[in-house]
Parts: C-alpha cells; structure tokens; sequence
C-alpha cells in the first residue's frame, strides 16, 4: 500500500473524529434519560442520620469507606393514609453501596448482606421488600435503614421509595431487567464467545489474538457471576481477586487489538499486565481489604490507560486502513471510555449522580463490535478460500485438458507404434515365409526348366505360408481355438497329399482357454512352430500318422493350455550326439519362436516317434520383437 500524504491523512483523521463526536453525542442522550423510578408521591427524600445526629436529604453520600462495626442509621417516616383498601405496602431501594438493614417500625424486614448478588458495588442492583401487614399502621410509620460499607467505595443511600407494591414493583422490575438480567445474558452470550475463541487458538497457535480476547471474555465473565460477601469466607480473597480483575482484562483486550488489526507487538506490553499481577497477588495472599486498597491505588488509572492506548490503536488502524471494521470498533471504544469516564468522575463526586454505574453495560458495545470484527474477518478469509477454490478448479480443469492432450496424443503415438510394429512384422513374416518360398521358386525354375513338380511344391508352399499369415492376422478375440481351426484345414489337405492320416483330439471341453492379450504376432510364431513339426514329420520322419492333442491344465492357481504334435515315424537323434550330424535349423528356430511367447518347448524323440509338446504360458507376454 502507498503512504499517504499529509492532506488525506488529515482528510481521514477529521472524518474519524468527527464520527467519534457523534458517538459521544448519542452516548451523552443515552446518559441523560431517566432510569425507571415510582410516581413521586411514595418517595422519601429527607431522613435523619445517626450518627452525627443530623438531617439529611436524599440520595446521600457517606464519606465511610468502612462501616461494619457501627453502621449509620438513617431514620425517616412515612404515613399511610386511612382508609385505602387492603393491599401489600412495599419498601423499594434503588441504590445503595454496599448493604442495608431495613426496619419498619422496629421490625427488621430486610438484610441485603443474604443477597450477595445485590452487594457488588460495581452494580446498581435495587432491592424490594413486602412490610407486613402486622407491622404497618395506619398513619405514621417510622422507616429505619442501616448502611453496611466495607469498601473500595464510600457509602451511598439514594431516594427510598415506600408505598403500594403494585405501584413499586413495574419500577423494580424494569431496573433487575436493566443492571441485573441483562448484564447476566451478555455474560452468557461473551461466555460462548469465549469458549469458541479458546477453541480457534487451540486450534490456531500461530494466531495469538484469539487465545488473548478468550482470556479477556474469561474474566469479564467470571467478574459478572463472582458475589461479593460482606464477612470473610473460604474463598473471600479469590473473589475478591475476581472483581478486582479488570486491569487483567484490559491489559488481554490491548493485546487482542494490537494483534487483531495488525500492529507491531513491542516487548513493553507486558507493562500493562504488571498493575493487574500486583492486585491478584496482594488479594491472594493479603485477602479482601488489601486487594481493595490495592485496586483503588492501581486499578482505574491501569484500566483507563488501557482504554486509551486501544482508541489510539483503532485510530491509527483506521488511518492506516479506513476500513469498516476499525470505525465500528473505535465507536465501540469511545462509548466504554464516555461510560467510564462518567463512572470515575460519579465515584469521585465530581458528576452529580446516583451512584449509577454504566461501564459494565457499555462494555456489551465493545463485545458486540468485536464480534462484528470477527465476523467480518471469518466471511473475507470465505471469501478468500472460495476466490482460491475457483482459481484451482480453473487450474485442474486447464489441467485435465493438457492431460487428455497428452493422453489423446499417447493413444495416438502407441496406436502408430503398434500399427509400425504390425507392418514391420508382417513384412518380416513375408520376407522370412512367402519370400524364401519365391525365391525358391525362381531358384528352382532357373534349374529345372524341364519339370515343374518341385517348383508346384514350393509355390503351393508359399500359398500354405501366405495363408497363414493372413490367417493369424484376423481378429479371434483372444480364443486360439478358432486360429487351430483353420490351421487344422491346412494340415489336414497337406496330410492326404501325402498319406499320412491326422487324429485331432481336444482333450478338455473348452480346448484352450481364452487370452484377451493375444495378438497375431503370438498367433503367427505358435502356427509356424506347428507347422515346423508337422512339416519335419512329414519330410524326415516318414510317418504313417500325426495326432494333434488340445488341452488346458491348471496347476499353482492358473490354468495353461497345452499342445502336442506327436508322430510314428523313425525319430531323429539329437545333434550331437552318437556322432550324428548337427541338425539343420528347424529346431532352434522352434525353440526360438516359443521363448517369443513365453511358452516353453518339448521335443521328445526315439524309435517309436517323435512328440513336440508346446506349454503356453498363462498370460501371454508382448511382443517386442519376433523372428521368422
């Protein structure tokens, strides 16, 4: 991003301020309206106050941080007119700081101390009594309250409102709804938000902020459910502890925002945590009135310096950014810094006030900004992570293209290489068959001019070797039978030519079994080995008959056919052997084309015959090259 020049920045600057005026405008109306309070006429403005023995009016400070043992009295009275119909008279404090002992005539009615929500000076809890009928008179009745203080605050009483409960209560209630229920569902909602940010960071270490808003919620929430006992218990240091976190949690929310809106975290933040550590260890080890000394020492001035240092922050996010969310949030922030602010200057005396405090309801502002915060983080990084989703769908979809090219390209190049080696065997298959036959043919023809027996041989030979090349050339769909059929016509011509009889036999009910991998280049070598031993039966063996046996055996799982060519004529002996004369290349050229195809070759020879067994394999390999 390019820096800005002096005059845009001044032009943002103006705008963010002018925005933050109208904030403070809405929260001054805000401040002014009135809290919910009975008809005037039931309410009690002038009392007398024991000690020093004096009249005073109505709300009244006390200036007593510490009233336990001996607790002012305050003494006023009140008439109930004759003749009003029968119905229930109640006493109505609205305010009060910290506990009250309520009298009607010398009769307790009310100790606030039992209710230790009602106890918390940092809430404007009211309180509301039934008198008893038996202890209400016709006429004058004489009202007694006592005020326990036990600090950090001064004492407060404000107006006391005494007449009719129906009249009484609307207001009651309308002040629990305000600074008693709603408080406790924000704490709810904030609890819930707390968890789900523990879970993110959990989740997510390598982004801080999250753990360290999770620990703000924490102990906003834990300060909005923790009483405030008015004698020593069990756990009166930690709940004093408690309430007296806010330094704590001012401190995590300064370093959720520097995190959050992208600032540089300098080492001297852990500054802002050290008023809070001294305030949890005094109360952890010194108890209650210690822990309140030390929050009223260091509490505020910590709090309000953590407020400010977050304005300045967002201020400076928003030059930087000019974003909606940094102006939500720095509203947000200048709304809890105008209720804190009117709450110090109220504490302090300054504002003329009853004793109604705002900060904690105000902070439900700042919750609510940040939740609009986070969710606008969570729908841009969506929107980002569907941005890249498309990107890549774009980019595989680019890429299947380029890859079934390259398939199509693949299939084409293999389909041409399969097509080469096709032609180049069918011309190898031709020159090493029909064309020694030819040349045969004109060899013998230059010889013989006078006979044509033997050169009609070698042109029927030829005509026998052209047929079955374009017999192994057609499709038989992997069945090896049909490709044996037709090579069993032409042996069967080729027999009778010569007297020899052929038995066909086909042991098993399906012959052989089916290879889709078959190709004609297998078909052609198993047909010319075939050929090579009925021919060599026929030409050297002098037989009388030539039994062809089909099987298929299985064995280890795989079922494998077998053929077998077996004659009666002479035999032969082996090259080699007892001196006899090295064979010619019939054999090795049948021992060659069964290694082709990966089938292994038998040849077994003596007195009785000569059998040539071919085992084939259970899977026919490829051809990668073949010789005739």
């Amino acid at each position: 991003m390019a820096p800005l020049g002096a005059p845009e920045l001044a032009l943002r600057l103006l705008l963010y301020l002018a925005l933050q005026a109208l904030v403070l405008v809405g929260c001054l109306g805000l401040a002014a309206l009135p809290t919910p309070e009975p008809p005037p006429r039931w309410q009690l403005t002038e009392a007398w106050l024991e000690p020093p023995g004096a009249a005073v009016s109505l709300p009244h400070h006390h200036s007593a941080r510490f009233t336990m043992a001996d607790p002012p009295r305050y003494r006023l009275a009140f008439d109930r007119p004759a003749g009003l119909p029968e119905e229930p008279w109640s006493v109505l404090l609205p305010r009060f700081t910290n506990g009250v002992a309520v009298a009607v005539n010398g009769v307790e009615i009310l100790d606030s101390r039992r209710n230790p929500a009602a106890n918390r000076p940092d809430r404007s809890t009211p309180e509301i009594v039934v008198i008893p009928s038996s202890q209400l008179r016709e006429g004058r009745n004489e009202l007694t309250v006592r005020l326990f203080v036990w600090g950090p605050l001064t004492g407060f009483l404000d107006r006391i409102h005494v007449g009719p409960d129906a009249m009484l209560r609307p207001a009651h209630d309308q002040r629990v709804l305000l600074f008693v229920t709603l408080p406790i569902v924000l704490a709810a909602w904030q609890s819930i938000l707390a968890v789900i940010l523990g879970m993110m960071w959990l989740m997510r270490r390598h982004e801080p902020e999250y753990g360290a808003l999770a620990a703000s919620m924490a102990i906003g929430v834990m300060q909005t459910f923790i009483s405030a006992p008015s004698g020593q218990s069990l756990y009166a240091g930690l709940n004093a502890v408690l309430i007296a976190s806010p330094p704590l949690e001012s401190a995590f929310g300064v370093l959720f925002f520097v995190l959050f809106l992208g600032m540089k975290l300098r080492r001297s933040a852990v500054l802002l945590f050290v008023p809070g550590l001294i305030i949890t260890a005094t109360g952890l080890f010194g108890g209650p009135g210690p822990a309140r000394t030390a929050y009223l020492m260091l509490g505020p001035a910590t709090v309000a310096c953590c407020l400010v240092l977050i304005a300045v922050v967002v201020a400076l996010a928003f030059l930087r950014r000019r974003d909606a969310v940094s102006l939500v949030l720095g509203s947000a922030v200048t709304v809890v810094l105008f209720f804190f602010a009117r709450d110090i200057l109220s504490i302090l005396d300054i504002a003329p006030d009853r004793r109604m405090f705002f900060s904690r309801l105000s902070y439900s502002a700042m919750v609510i900004a940040i939740g609009i915060g986070l969710t606008w983080r969570f729908a841009r990084a969506m929107n980002q992570v569907d941005s890249f989703a498309g990107r890549m769908v774009t980019l595989v979809r680019e890429a299947e293209d380029k890859l079934r090219a390259t398939l199509a390209r693949d299939e084409e190049r293999a389909r041409a290489m399969a097509l080469a080696g096709e032609r180049t065997r069918l011309m190898r298959d031709l020159h090493d068959g029909l064309g020694g036959q030819l040349v045969s043919i004109v060899a013998l023809s230059e010889r013989q001019r006078g006979g044509g027996a033997p050169i009609g041989e070698a042109a029927r030979a030829a005509l026998r070797d052209l047929r079955l090349v374009i017999d192994a050339m057609d499709d038989i769909g992997g069945d090896l039978m049909l490709a044996l059929g037709a090579w069993r016509e032409r042996i069967a011509s080729q027999l009778r030519a010569h007297q020899i009889a052929l038995d066909w036999r086909v042991l098993t009910p399906d012959g052989l079994p089916l290879h889709p991998e078959l190709r004609p280049g297998h078909v052609i070598q198993i047909l010319r080995l075939l050929d090579e031993a009925v021919t060599n039966a026929v030409k050297h063996a002098g037989a009388g008959s030539i039994r062809v046996s089909i099987e298929t055996l299985t064995g280890d799982g795989e079922a494998h056919g077998r053929i077998s060519v077996a004659d009666d004529g002479r035999g032969f002996t082996a090259p080699g052997e007892d001196g006899a004369a090295p064979a010619g290349r019939g054999l090795a050229n049948m021992k060659r084309r069964a290694e082709s195809c990966g089938a292994l070759l038998e040849i077994v020879s003596g007195p009785e015959g000569t059998r040539v067994t071919l085992d084939l394999p259970a899977r026919f390999a490829d051809l990668e090259g073949t010789g005739g």
